[in-house]
């Protein structure tokens, strides 16, 4: 039996290869990736940087993003690797002063991946990020296969149950303008 569940990328059609600056790869362990914007200002992020902070995950292993993440099993080692994963990138992207604090923080950001997945394995995320009053707000959403129990996969248009919507204001993208180079 698995010690935990994670949350994975999963891709259901090839948007966030351009909507953002590098996509996760499907399969790869996720985390929120909120403390990437914790000194940003979302409105001057360029629209590729923007959508991240809009509604990314990040990838553990490739520092991408992905749109939708899926609850999935996971076990010790696989959560021992993925802090490890996080931590180098800690170390080498961001900065980490030593090896124990980039532990420390990979981590606390493993649990806090891991307390999103209280849900059946399966169970689609999405998040919904916002900046209120200078401080960064997460709003995360289930998506629920209409049938549990397909074996053939995710498909985009078969949910039944979405919890969380409506706990933020609407917001339009335009995915055409996210696609071209700036």
């Amino acid at each position: 039996m698995s010690a935990v569940k994670l949350p994975r990328a999963i891709r259901l059609d090839p948007s966030d290869t351009f909507v953002f600056r590098r996509a996760a790869e499907p399969g790869e362990w996720l985390v929120t990736g909120s403390f990437l914007f914790g000194q940003a200002d979302p409105t001057g992020l360029d629209p590729k940087a923007r959508a991240a902070f809009r509604s990314g995950f990040l990838g553990v292993a490739s520092f991408g993003w992905s749109t939708l993440a899926v609850v999935t099993d996971a076990t010790e080692a696989e959560r021992e690797a993925a802090i490890a994963q996080l931590a180098g990138h800690l170390i080498d992207k961001l900065g980490a002063p030593d090896l124990a604090t980039a532990r420390a923080a990979a981590a606390e950001e493993i649990a806090f991946a891991a307390s999103l997945c209280d849900h059946p394995a399966q169970t689609l995320l999405a998040l919904h990020r916002t900046q209120e009053d200078g401080e960064i707000r997460e709003r995360f959403r289930t998506l629920t296969p209409r049938d549990a129990g397909q074996s053939e996969g995710f498909r985009a248009f078969e949910f039944l149950e979405v919890a969380g919507e409506d706990d933020g204001p609407a917001e339009q993208v335009d995915l055409l303008s996210l696609g071209k180079p700036r």
